[in-house]
């Protein structure tokens, strides 16, 4: 029940995040990238790798090893990483690298208790993986994206990629009979819908 509970406090704070940043852009009539968004990011990223690990659920670490540091990087971007206490960024920085490093180190136990779950089959481990890369590839193409515009912005591609994983990972969630990944799945599909439309009309504007 208590990692439940874990999982649940992280999609919630997964779920604020799309919320506030949804808020905010209606008010703007435009999509934002605000600060509030990438503080929820890694500090529910955090809790949801420790949900994934007490899941045994290898698509769920995948997904958030890969996007961890680019939330860091884009509270780099908004200034807010360097205010951060010098342990608390140590702790932040290192703990995604110390679960590689005891993954990489006990191999026979990754394989046993995530690729060779008897709870999840190997091709519904493959599925969740896939909606969790393209879930995360999302993050990947924003960060390449501010990058070269040398800020932190959420594209339209973003929004679509978001669409399309997300359908993917909730479908995993139902197989599954995951409650936490429903729930926290379900309700971004609104939120990325309008940032979509938002941008449309942000094009028609111009």
């Amino acid at each position: 029940m208590m990692v439940f509970v874990l999982g649940f406090i992280s999609q919630m704070l997964f779920f604020t995040r799309t919320l506030l940043q949804w808020i905010l852009s209606e008010r703007a009539q435009k999509v934002l990238s605000p600060t509030i968004y990438w503080v929820l990011s890694i500090i529910a990223s955090y809790l949801f790798c420790i949900y994934g690990w007490l899941r045994n659920d290898f698509s769920i670490l995948l997904g958030q090893i890969i996007s961890y540091y680019i939330y860091i990087w884009n509270l780099n971007e908004n200034g807010v990483w360097p205010k951060i206490n010098i342990a608390l960024k140590a702790l932040l920085i290192l703990t995604p690298i110390l679960a590689i490093g005891f993954v990489l180190k006990n191999g026979n136990y990754f394989v046993t208790n995530f690729l060779s779950n008897n709870k999840i089959p190997l091709w519904l481990v493959i599925f969740g993986s896939l909606g969790q890369i393209i879930f995360t590839l999302r993050f990947v193409y924003q960060w390449i994206y501010s990058m070269r515009r040398k800020e932190s912005l959420l594209p339209v591609g973003f929004w679509i990629i978001s669409l399309v994983g997300s359908g993917i990972i909730a479908t995993y969630g139902l197989i599954r009979l995951d409650p936490i990944l429903i729930l926290g799945q379900s309700v971004g599909f609104i939120a990325y819908t309008r940032n979509i439309v938002l941008y449309r009309k942000e094009l028609k504007a111009i």
